[in-house]
C-alpha cells in the first residue's frame, strides 16, 4: 500500500491531499489571493492526515508540485516537502504543476488541453496535452498573440485551463478555443500522478532538488521619487 502526502503551493491555492494507491482519500485546500501558504500549509497537512486517519509515520512518500508557478509559493511547498522527506526518511516525488492542472478536465477525442498559468504582462506558462494527457509540447513561457496555439486549433478544439486563460481570450477568441479560467492547480489530481511515479520509483534527490521556476525571479521594487 502506498500512502502519499501531496503538496500544491504553485499558485494562490494552498492545497494538501492524501492519496492511497492513487485514490484521493483526503483533501484540504483554500484558494485566496493573498497567498496564505506560509501560515496555512503545515496546518493543512495535519488536518489532511487527521481526515485520512493517518499519522506522519504512516506516510510512504512526499509529493510536491514542482512548478512552474509563483516563486514564493513554490519555495514554501518544496521546502516543506524536502523537510518532511528528510526527517521522515521517505522518498520525494515531484509532479509537474501544469500536468496536474490538465487533469482537471476531460475533453473529446481530437481536442487538446493547454494548461496556462499567468506570468507577467501578456505572458503565460503553458504546455499542450492530447486527450490521453500525453504531453505533446513541452512547458514554455510565452507571450500570447493571435497566432498562439494556432497549429492545434486547425486540428481540433483547444481547451485552455487555468488562471492564464483569461488573458488569452481577447487574443484568441472563442471560435476554436474554450476557457476554463476557474481552475487552479490542486493536490487532488496529484494523488493519481504521484502514485504513478511512486510505482516507477521516480524519486528526487532531496539534497539537490529545486522547483522548476522556468524564469528567473524578478524582485519588484518601488521607484524612488525624484
Amino acid at each position: 500500500m502506498a500512502r502519499i502526502l501531496n503538496l500544491e503551493t504553485a499558485t494562490t491555492n494552498c492545497s494538501v491531499s492524501i492519496g492511497v494507491n492513487g485514490e484521493l482519500v483526503s483533501l484540504v485546500e483554500e484558494n485566496t489571493a493573498n497567498y496564505s501558504h506560509a501560515e496555512q500549509l503545515h496546518l493543512f497537512i495535519k488536518e489532511a492526515l487527521k481526515k485520512a486517519s493517518l499519522s506522519f509515520l504512516d506516510i510512504d512518500a512526499i509529493a510536491v508540485s514542482k512548478g512552474p508557478g509563483s516563486y514564493t509559493g513554490l519555495r514554501i511547498g518544496v521546502s516543506a516537502a524536502k523537510g518532511l522527506s528528510f526527517s521522515l526518511d521517505k522518498p520525494l516525488i515531484a509532479v509537474p504543476t501544469l500536468e496536474s492542472l490538465a487533469h482537471q478536465i476531460e475533453i473529446p477525442t481530437g481536442d487538446f488541453i493547454v494548461p496556462v498559468l499567468d506570468a507577467r504582462r501578456m505572458e503565460v506558462y503553458s504546455c499542450v496535452f492530447d486527450v490521453n494527457y500525453k504531453e505533446i509540447r513541452a512547458t514554455d513561457a510565452e507571450i500570447i498573440t493571435e497566432e498562439s496555439f494556432a497549429d492545434y486549433a486547425t486540428k481540433g478544439n483547444v481547451h485552455l485551463v487555468g488562471n492564464g486563460a483569461e488573458k488569452c481570450m481577447e487574443q484568441l477568441g472563442t471560435d476554436k478555443f474554450s476557457y476554463h479560467t476557474e481552475k487552479v492547480p490542486s493536490a487532488a489530481q496529484m494523488a493519481h500522478l504521484s502514485f504513478i511515479k511512486y510505482k516507477q520509483q521516480q524519486f528526487e534527490d532531496v539534497a539537490y532538488f529545486e522547483p522548476y521556476y522556468l524564469k528567473d525571479f524578478v524582485l519588484q521594487t518601488k521607484k524612488k521619487k525624484a
